[in-house]
């Protein structure tokens, strides 16, 4: 028990020193080839730890040639653009001034229902109130709110349709049936609701409405009073 606690204490150490030279942002949001490497140290920090027949000199010596090739990839990574983007990636815009992207969000494996989580969890509720909105390298979500935003917000929009499909719960919310937005999408010149990318509603009767491929518009549906 004492030797195992020793060399955990040997280990613990070794990684403290470890990830504080990798820098701030090893420790912060990370690229995915810093993910990589933090769970490698992680899987070879705890393999001499348990075991007691493993020399916890190859431990260590593991865990420090792990460091010297995140540096060797972290001077890549800043020395030359092309490696860069290989290595992070690229931010991806998946909301711009003519609406949602749908091909960037494939792209980052991502759907219509994923952005709009990531708005509201910035604060954004309405897809109409962001110019723009993006996933960084490493993950995080930024968007650029149209001035005066807030306004736009003024009720919950839920999503109505979504890639081609009604939600069914959402539908019965608004108290309407099928029929009632298919004439809507009819008059929008749309057959089928097959050939919508997104379509959300709020309780005042304000509409985004996106084709695929198409750029989005509002829709003002003229309901006499607020659902919800």
């Amino acid at each position: 028990m004492g030797l195992i606690f020793i060399r955990t204490i040997i280990i613990y150490v070794t990684l403290l020193v470890v990830m504080r030279l990798m820098g701030k942002r090893q420790i912060g949001e990370m690229q995915p080839f810093e993910l990589v490497v933090t769970l490698l140290i992680a899987e070879l920090a705890c393999i001499p730890m348990a075991d007691t027949s493993i020399p916890l000199l190859y431990g260590v010596v593991a865990i420090v040639a792990i460091f010297f090739l995140h540096q060797i990839v972290c001077l890549l990574d800043l020395g030359f653009k092309p490696m860069k983007a290989l290595l992070s990636g690229a931010p991806s815009i998946v909301l711009n001034k003519d609406g949602v992207d749908d091909k960037q969000l494939k792209k980052n494996n991502l759907d219509v229902s994923d952005l709009i989580e990531s708005l509201r969890a910035a604060g954004y509720f309405s897809l109409d109130a962001v110019d723009y909105a993006l996933y960084e390298a490493n993950g995080s979500f930024s968007a650029l709110p149209k001035s005066g935003y807030e306004e736009m917000q003024t009720s919950l929009p839920v999503i109505l349709i979504d890639e081609g499909k009604f939600d069914k719960e959402n539908l019965r919310l608004t108290g309407r049936d099928k029929s009632y937005f298919l004439d809507i999408l009819r008059k929008q010149g749309c057959k089928s609701e097959k050939k919508v990318l997104v379509m959300t509603v709020d309780g005042n009767g304000k509409a985004y409405f996106q084709r695929k491929g198409e750029k989005y518009k509002v829709l003002e549906l003229g309901w006499e009073e607020k659902i919800w």
